[in-house]
């Protein structure tokens, strides 16, 4: 008997802009206080909506996946395999059903994931040319070496991509960097002396856009099942005026196979 493939779900949602007026329709009464004061601490208006949006999509779509009310979730960190409170991972306490999720954001994009098993998730801007030379060493050797065999054009979105899937595979994990970025390939394997990556997980990586890079990590040994949505910011507002989660169209779906995208969705200004 066949066993039904792992599903990962993702969803992609730009933030608004800070004086739009869809950034003020957002329901940040469903944040807890905690979330509140961080929020406060951003001092640049932008990081702080996009922190609120990331907050509240997070509380909705865990809302949409255990039946609880999105400001009755009670978010937490539970401690990596390193036992630091630099590698505490996020977790919804007491859930219903098994979940786990991950959040990244960046520069405006905002990408998150849920399963049924340990996810990370990480989207990150293209870099400069100079910003891949100085944090390029740092890197797996393997890794390094096959970015230097790029023409130098091309190195900042690789590197972009690859820096992606590090990320997601350490935030799965529970390390976050405090583990260094030179323990674990991540890499395409077009170098001759690459490892293999590492065990027990599928790294994938997520097109979302020709500005941005992200990735997914999933603590599964078969190839998941793979939605990304994206999340029109009208499903975050306050009160019956906004769209509910369902009304997030389908992006792109992915299984044993190449991603197909709907690019036009992804395009579109958010509303407001």
């Amino acid at each position: 008997m066949l066993r039904e493939a792992p599903e990962l779900s993702l969803w992609l949602l730009r933030s608004p802009s800070p004086d739009s007026a869809a950034a003020a329709r957002l329901a940040v009464r469903e944040l807890d206080d905690t979330e509140v004061r961080r929020a406060a601490l951003f001092v640049r208006p932008a990081d702080r909506v996009q922190y609120l949006s990331a907050h509240i999509a997070l509380r909705r779509i865990l809302a949409a996946t255990t039946g609880c009310p999105p400001e009755s979730l009670r978010l937490g960190r539970e401690p990596g395999p390193l036992l630091s409170p630099r590698t505490s991972r996020p977790v919804l306490r007491h859930p219903p059903v098994p979940v786990h999720f991950s959040l990244s954001h960046s520069h405006g994009l905002i990408l998150i994931g849920t399963a049924a098993s340990a996810v990370g998730v990480d989207v990150q801007r293209t870099p400069t040319i100079e910003a891949v030379r100085v944090v390029g060493p740092a890197l797996h050797p393997a890794e390094w070496r096959e970015l230097l065999a790029l023409p130098e054009p091309r190195r900042p979105a690789a590197f972009a991509q690859l820096w992606t899937r590090k990320e997601a595979y350490l935030k799965g994990l529970g390390t976050g960097l405090v583990r260094g970025p030179a323990l674990d390939y991540l890499g395409l394997g077009t170098d001759a002396d690459a490892p293999p990556g590492p065990p027990g997980w599928i790294v994938r990586d997520v097109l979302v856009g020709p500005h941005h890079a992200a990735a997914a990590a999933l603590a599964v040994a078969v190839e998941p099942r793979i939605t990304l949505r994206t999340l029109p910011v009208a499903c975050l507002y306050d009160g019956d005026a906004g769209l509910p989660l369902s009304a997030a169209p389908l992006l792109a779906l992915r299984r044993r196979g190449s991603w197909t995208l709907r690019w036009s969705l992804l395009e579109r200004d958010p509303p407001g």
